[in-house]
């Protein structure tokens, strides 16, 4: 269970002779994106007492703190905006922000028990007024809540039900997005890779008509890459590389990069399909690439943001003030004298060199708890190297003496046996020769599986093989391994832990992710292993995982690499999937 704490300052009618934000100033930044600013700027409050205008501001901060991706500061701003409305009875504006709530709320895998609330608020708006504009809305995600709980047959119900409310009222926005959907079904669920392409470019033909003001580039993207990932499936690898490519042109708007990895690793496992292995390292490259971009630019959208705010014309009060404070310190300096100068210097010195013995003496206190963590945690790594050689060594062990004595015990009473044949009771030779049959098979099975870790006359590969062909057939769950470079044995200790993780690995995945397909990758680039478990299932929340709350079996995981000196990263995305890449240096 997630618990979320919500710390906010929602924009109220109090206090308004502080104020001098107005809304317009508000409306103006939130249109160019400036988010950050919006944020910074109603949160010093705006100048106006009215209800409407007040719900407009607290709404565009829940906006600006979703796409900052801060959905936990968002919620509280739309509960404050929805609270406004319903004091003035604005029934369109309390639909759309429940339809907002409902998906924030869905998007973080229902941080609240009464979500299914505000998606029915919605509805029961749609039956009040009798508007279809709703109705379509709610049926639409209805349809996509049947597709995440795999009941395709309902979502198909229900998403054709808003296709053809939408074609009645001629929304071709709502035919464009309602057209995606309907290709996502039938790409992910029925499989029907020719449907889904024939409603993907249903959806790219209403993007490019002229009824639709706002071309959202994000949502251009999106199809191309969905049509690439349809034609990858039916394994036209030429006609996906066509739509990949068209997506990978588009230059995506600062906050949404993200979608570029994703991108990426699909135009990878293209180029890997197609046994083009310097493309497909090549984009593997840029996958992996794109992070450390993506984390800088991040970290410089609050600079932008606050550099924006001061280049603001209409934000010189700011500047007037500071202007103010540098005169009143001017003049306080003239006045203090070069006595009283030289006195301030000789302060600030000894506070300078005291706060650097502070520092000095905090950061050796730092040092000594690192080092006494690595101690620990290098025991911990020894500890499990120890207990898992000492393992492996009792299942040999156990194999060795079962096949060399017992085994040869069980031949050799059997040859005794054989002396029966000159009897007079050939029926009692027979049972009794079928009795040692069998229990000298049962000797010899249980020998070879007691001795099957990664095992060793088969290797890394076959067993993985071996492995996900049982989970296959056992656990309704489809696992493909794709191989590169394996075409030499590891050393054996190194096979038996790469096994050992991604046997965890999936594991982790049949327990907790409600995926119908897993892609195993093995690379071996020269002098790194390459370890890739990718499944379509329901995703999480990558930042909830840290270095004291891993959970789903990854400390363990991440214990074993670290000890390899390998490097372990997580991408994962809220009903996107999730994607495990671990690098193993050999």
């Amino acid at each position: 269970m997630t618990i979320l704490i919500f710390v906010f300052w929602p924009i109220s009618s109090m206090g308004q002779e502080s104020l001098f934000t107005s809304v317009s100033e508000i409306q103006l930044l939130y249109k160019n994106e400036n988010y950050q600013a919006v944020i910074n700027l109603a949160s010093s409050q705006l100048k106006s007492t009215n209800t409407i205008e007040l719900a407009e501001v607290n709404f565009m901060i829940a906006k600006s703190y979703e796409n900052l991706n801060l959905e936990d500061s968002a919620l509280g701003y739309y509960k404050t905006a929805l609270d406004f409305y319903k004091k003035e009875k604005v029934a369109e504006k309390i639909a759309e922000i429940n339809l907002e709530i409902y998906l924030l709320l869905d998007s973080q895998n229902n941080l609240e028990s009464n979500t299914a609330y505000y998606l029915q608020e919605v509805y029961e708006h749609a039956k009040r007024t009798n508007s279809n504009k709703w109705m379509i809305a709610y049926d639409t995600h209805i349809g996509i809540e049947k597709i995440k709980n795999n009941q395709k047959d309902s979502a198909k119900y229900y998403l054709f039900k808003a296709l053809k409310q939408a074609i009645d009222i001629d929304s071709t926005k709502m035919q464009m997005n309602i057209s995606t959907y309907i290709g996502s079904l039938y790409s992910r669920k029925y499989k029907d890779q020719d449907s889904a392409i024939f409603y993907y470019n249903k959806a790219l033909s209403h993007y490019y008509s002229d009824t639709i003001n706002f071309k959202s580039l994000n949502t251009e993207f999106g199809i191309f890459n969905n049509i690439g990932n349809a034609y990858r499936r039916k394994q036209e690898y030429v006609n996906a590389l066509e739509y990949y490519n068209k997506a990978e042109k588009i230059e995506l708007p600062r906050l949404n990069r993200k979608s570029k990895k994703i991108l990426y690793s699909n135009i990878d496992a293209t180029f890997y399909y197609m046994k083009d292995w310097v493309n497909a390292y090549d984009y593997l490259y840029k996958y992996d690439s794109i992070k450390d971009v993506i984390n800088l630019k991040d970290q410089n959208s609050s600079i932008i943001a606050i550099e924006e705010r001061y280049n603001n014309e209409k934000l010189r009060a700011d500047n007037l003030e500071i202007e103010a404070k540098r005169k009143q310190n001017q003049n306080i300096a003239f006045g203090l004298g070069g006595s009283l100068a030289l006195g301030s210097v000789i302060v600030f010195l000894i506070l300078k060199n005291t706060k650097r013995q502070q520092k000095l003496a905090e950061q050796e206190k730092e040092l000594e708890s690192q080092k006494l963590a690595t101690v620990l945690k290098e025991q911990e790594l020894i500890t499990i190297d120890a207990m898992i050689e000492g393992q492996e060594k009792e299942r040999q062990r156990i194999a060795n003496d079962l096949h060399d004595d017992l085994g040869g015990l069980m031949a050799n009473v059997k040859l005794h046996f054989n002396a029966l044949k000159d009897k007079d009771s050939p029926e009692l030779y027979s049972k009794t020769n079928n009795l040692i049959e069998e229990a000298y098979q049962k000797v010899r099975s249980v020998a070879h599986a007691k001795n099957s870790g990664v095992i060793a006359k088969q290797g890394l590969l076959k067993a993985v093989r071996h492995m996900a062909d049982k989970v296959s057939t056992s656990n309704k769950i489809e696992v493909e391994v794709l191989d590169h470079g394996l075409d030499n044995r590891l050393e054996n200790s190194l096979e038996l832990t790469l096994f050992r993780i991604i046997q965890e690995l999936t594991t982790n995945v049949i327990k907790h992710a409600e995926a119908s397909e897993v892609t195993i990758h093995l690379t071996n680039h020269e002098d790194i292993i390459n370890i890739m478990v990718e499944d379509n299932g329901k995703g999480f929340n990558p930042n909830q995982i840290t270095k004291t709350n891993k959970g789903m079996g990854i400390s363990s995981i991440d214990k074993r690499v670290e000890h390899l000196e390998g490097q372990l990263t997580i991408e994962s995305e809220i009903n996107k999937g999730t994607t495990i890449i671990i690098d193993i240096p050999i």
